[in-house]
């Protein structure tokens, strides 16, 4: 990807919506909803605080995340759609570690 985020912003790939619900009846294009959690492909160098200094970010790229259902402004870039939002829209990083223990 050619884009680099300024400031504190960060861009998130969404992760893919459910297809069927938990009865198992299939759910179309139009009827699902946006999920609310995505990995994080790039991330701007940070914030300055008043003084001027750099705050960095507390995500990374590859990160798990939660964020908002409004939060970000959706954009294409390489024919792929990505949300491009501030860090403090994001709400959480999700550990990997506990998701893989859930699945076992």
């Amino acid at each position: 990807m050619k884009f680099r985020p300024l400031h504190d912003r960060v861009v998130i790939r969404r992760a893919e919506g459910d297809t069927k619900s938990k009865g198992g009846i299939i759910i179309p294009d139009n009827a699902k909803e946006k999920p609310q959690e995505g990995e994080v492909i790039a991330v701007g160098p940070g914030a300055r605080d008043e003084n001027g200094a750099l705050v960095p970010l507390d995500v990374k790229a590859g990160d798990l995340i939660l964020f908002g259902k409004w939060s970000g402004t959706e954009v294409k870039i390489d024919g792929e759609d990505l949300l491009i939002m501030k860090e403090a829209d994001i709400m959480g990083v999700i550990d990997k570690s506990v998701e893989a223990k859930k699945a076992a």
